[in-house]
């Protein structure tokens, strides 16, 4: 727990310091609404797939601000330790007042990424640390007059989630269970291509929610996404600060008792 203590303060302090060096940036704002869909089929002791759909509204849910699908194949080593392979297609709109690309132009990419989640529990706390090294291809322009991407920039991103759990009713989170979630996620640019500097982004949730049993949850409540973008306008940097709203749909479907019956 201290190694990872130690990992979560560390990245803290590259966000807040960062931000700090930001005298001359402009802040761009908008309001934001996640909706999500998350799905996981265990088909073995340790084995099982993911599936993802993050239907993310800019203005809440009249304009688009991306549309993610991902995919993966999971390997459970033990209750506290999975490993994550997968891969994740992103489609970026131009929202907002300064569009990430330069262009005004949507945008395509293409990723690849590996995550280890670990997690534990003191007392009624459930906690869980993620891991999540990505490899991104990202569509850009040579162009304003084309209509698609002519060229895919590699870049590289680490990522850390900590998150933490509390039931809002008995000891622990469990059928008909009510719970509060809270969780900060730190991204973090690195290699050739890096643009403005290290940080990327990092997002705040705040989430009631419910365990209705062990196949379904649903939680809503709060996020915020602060972005620097890859680019500067009139050589200052720019920083969207996207507040609003997050639902999410979780579904868990375990068939690998099924199989152990069929055997």
């Amino acid at each position: 727990m201290k190694k990872f203590r130690t990992v979560f303060i560390f990245m803290l302090v590259v966000f807040f310091n960062t931000l700090n060096a930001q005298n001359t940036r402009i802040d761009n704002r908008n309001s934001i609404g996640w909706y999500n869909y998350f799905g996981t089929l265990k088909i073995a002791e340790k084995w099982g797939f993911h599936t993802e759909y993050q239907f993310r509204r800019n203005e809440l849910v009249t304009e688009w601000q991306q549309s993610l699908l991902r995919v993966g194949v999971n390997y459970q080593a033990n209750k506290n330790v999975q490993f994550r392979l997968g891969y994740a297609w992103i489609e970026t709109f131009p929202y907002g007042d300064i569009p990430i690309n330069g262009m005004g132009k949507d945008f395509t990419e293409h990723r690849i990424f590996q995550m280890v989640t670990l997690t534990d529990k003191v007392s009624i706390i459930d906690l869980s640390h993620r891991f999540i090294l990505e490899q991104r291809w990202v569509g850009t322009y040579s162009d304003s007059n084309l209509r698609v991407e002519d060229n895919y920039l590699f870049l590289n991103r680490l990522r850390y989630m900590f998150r933490l759990q509390i039931p809002l009713k008995g000891i622990e989170i469990k059928d008909n269970t009510p719970y509060l979630a809270i969780y900060d996620e730190v991204f973090i640019g690195f290699g050739e291509n890096v643009n403005e500097n290290v940080f990327d982004q990092n997002r705040i949730g705040i989430l009631l929610g419910y365990q209705f049993n062990s196949k379904l949850k649903v939680e809503a409540g709060f996020l915020n996404q602060i972005v620097q973008l890859g680019r500067e306008v009139d050589s200052r940097n720019v920083f969207q600060y996207n507040n609003g709203f997050i639902l999410n749909a979780i579904f868990n479907v375990d068939l690998s008792k099924k199989s152990k019956t069929i055997n």
